[in-house]
């Protein structure tokens, strides 16, 4: 039988929610108070914050998506490495079996869904691997590069806001392919890579580097996908840089094709992870093949 909690997401008109959230969130009025508690019931580490004084984020939502000091997360240093994208927590790790990600136990859900629909899409992580990463209330909340990419397009599929911690997680079938969300398709050494900005319950806004707000949506709520593959000057990232940013709670996905890395052995479900930690490594043939190609005379 579902929890209240999990009947009571069902029952509350969720956008509107979410979009009186954000509104508070933006606003400087009650901004210390708001912070303060904020602070106290989820234990937030301001230390390595590059504002350490409440008094000086101008609202709420600036101190929800705190910049970081340069050098409080390091990338890992094999220069094969695959780096976590966000801090947070492993919701799931592993492959992509007969176009289907684990969501949680005994729960799966269709990479096709995730993607919004996009058949192509999907059948270029046919058989690949994915990691889920849950970022709580507590988070650092801005999402990184885990490669070097260049964007090729990004989707934005409206949906739902339910919550995406454990007990939603294990209890709402298709979570992460129901609720409203961002896909930006990259191209990487390893060939394309995708990372999903998954939206939540009052999670107020998803923002990219490249074109500030994305969700809330202005006008119609419908898929809308944009291109910038031709785009001048390319819209090239760093690995480790950022791309993205929640204005409160959420969930990141990141998907890569089949055979191209392994992720790091010590990883599970459950696993604490910060960004630029090691997530997994390029596999040695991968590397070779674009050394060869790099070298091959024209």
């Amino acid at each position: 039988m579902p929890s209240l909690f999990i009947v009571f997401q069902y029952l509350l008109p969720q956008q509107l929610l979410s979009r009186l959230v954000g509104l508070v969130a933006e606003s400087k009025l009650l901004k210390k108070p708001f912070i303060k508690i904020f602070i106290r019931r989820y234990k937030v580490d301001l230390s390595q914050a590059t504002i350490q004084d409440i008094d000086k984020f101008k609202n709420f939502n600036q101190f929800f998506t705190r910049e970081l000091q340069p050098d409080a997360r390091p990338l890992a240093a094999d220069p094969r490495a695959v780096v976590c994208p966000a801090d947070g927590a492993l919701s799931q790790i592993g492959n992509i079996s007969n176009n289907e990600l684990l969501q949680a136990k005994g729960r799966y859900y269709s990479c096709e869904d995730l993607l919004g629909g996009d058949k192509q899409m999907a059948e270029l992580f046919r058989e690949g691997s994915f990691a889920t990463i849950y970022l709580s209330p507590r988070d650092y909340h801005r999402v990184h590069m885990p490669l070097d990419g260049a964007l090729l397009k990004t989707v934005y599929i409206p949906g739902k806001l339910f919550s995406v911690n454990q007990l939603t997680t294990e209890s709402v079938p298709n979570l992460f392919a129901r609720n409203e969300r961002l896909v930006c398709l990259f191209q990487t050494e390893l060939g394309p890579m995708a990372l999903v900005l998954v939206g939540a319950m009052i999670v107020a806004g998803i923002d990219t580097v490249w074109s500030g707000r994305v969700s809330p949506a202005v006008g119609k709520r419908e898929i809308r996908y944009t291109d910038y593959a031709n785009h001048q000057p390319a819209i090239e990232l760093p690995r480790g840089a950022e791309m993205g940013r929640f204005r409160l709670g959420s969930t990141a996905i990141v998907l890569f094709p089949q055979g191209v890395m392994e992720f790091d052995s010590s990883l599970k479900a459950s696993s604490a992870v910060v960004m630029g930690q090691l997530l997994g490594q390029v596999n040695a043939t991968v590397t070779t093949a674009a050394n060869e190609d790099e070298h091959e005379p024209g």
